[in-house]
């Protein structure tokens, strides 16, 4: 079975769709983004920040999250964003 092939049959995205997103835009907007360093989306969104991607926190409650401006929802956004990553706890 292709690396495609069982990522389809799990649920995932084809990684040639996932490196192409990751290559071709920077711009992201990431709903859920906490404050605490702790969390996941704090972290994954700090190091992508740290190798050159736009980071476009979505978060109601925080008016600046990583140095950023936060933005209560995703239609308070200036611009569009290229991708949308959205942080949810499993509960």
């Amino acid at each position: 079975m292709s690396e495609a092939d069982s990522c389809r049959e799990r649920g995932y995205q084809d990684p040639g769709t996932i490196r192409k997103i990751l290559r071709d835009y920077r711009k992201i907007a990431v709903v859920g983004l906490s404050p605490r360093p702790e969390r996941p989306s704090h972290r994954i969104s700090a190091y992508m920040k740290g190798v050159g991607y736009e980071i476009v926190p979505v978060n109601p409650g925080q008016d600046e999250i990583l140095g950023e401006r936060s933005y209560p929802s995703l239609a308070a956004l200036p611009g569009p964003p290229d991708v949308v990553n959205i942080f949810r706890q499993s509960r």
